[in-house]
């Protein structure tokens, strides 16, 4: 994709990887409006980074994502470009019904309905423009399993045939489909995330995942160069020794 030019909303920006990325999409000269729950993050991002717009979004909430929907568009009608980045990853214990139920539906209706009403609220909008490109976020762990988190496995691969599927459904229709699937980055994401040295460094997540849609225009999944670890063990025929190897560097595995 060009980088440039574009009227974005990022959703679940106002923190980690899509604030970053939010960021640099901005100095390079795109008009930004990042989404998040918290007033004062929002107003926060407003006053440290000036250009780039705010809105209130709960991902969660059918009726938050139609009235941001609503204002964003109202705001920002030649909006071309929809990212959705909002996620949770919590520890489950499926051994105790009591313990995981409750994170497994909290994880599928942020990290799977979440992305589906998103796009469904902005699709005609997007099906009215020359071009625009939906971004999805999956995750290494679409196509590895965390012992410790297995709904957000789960629900990142469901994101993953998402993408897959939008793509074909949409060929034609001047919507581009990219799915960024990042490794394991140091973000709060999870409790102690943030200092795990097994993860990448945010930044250096971030610089390369701008230089990967600047430089290869025609991808359609982002993958720096630490995930395809992940991503294509089972090609390469090492799966159980990557399955082996990202569980015995989990700081949350029991």
């Amino acid at each position: 994709m060009n980088i440039t030019g574009h009227t974005i909303f990022i959703p679940g920006a106002t923190s980690g990887i899509g604030l970053a990325l939010a960021v640099r999409l901005h100095a390079k000269g795109n008009r930004v409006i990042v989404g998040g729950r918290r007033t004062e993050l929002l107003e926060s991002i407003a006053a440290e980074h000036p250009g780039i717009d705010t809105v209130e979004i709960d991902t969660s909430d059918t009726a938050s994502i139609s009235a941001a929907a609503q204002q964003v568009l109202a705001t920002h009608p030649d909006l071309d470009m929809l990212v959705a980045m909002a996620g949770i990853m919590r520890v489950e214990d499926w051994q105790d019904p009591s313990d995981f139920l409750p994170t497994a539906e909290a994880t599928v209706t942020t990290n799977i309905l979440g992305p589906i009403r998103l796009i469904a609220a902005f699709m005609e909008h997007l099906r009215a423009q020359e071009s625009a490109t939906i971004m999805t976020v999956s995750s290494g762990l679409a196509f590895v399993p965390l012992r410790a988190t297995p709904t957000y496995n789960a629900s990142k691969a469901a994101i993953h045939m998402l993408s897959e599927s939008l793509r074909l459904q949409l060929a034609g229709t001047g919507i581009d489909v990219l799915e960024l699937q990042p490794p394991a980055v140091r973000t709060a994401l999870m409790p102690g995330h943030e200092d795990n040295e097994a993860a990448m460094g945010l930044d250096e997540f971030a610089d390369e995942v701008m230089e990967i849609l600047e430089t290869q225009p025609e991808a359609t999944e982002i993958q720096v160069e630490t995930v395809k670890f992940l991503r294509y063990g089972e090609a390469r025929g090492d799966y159980p020794q990557v399955v082996a190897a990202v569980n015995a560097t989990d700081p949350h595995n029991r």
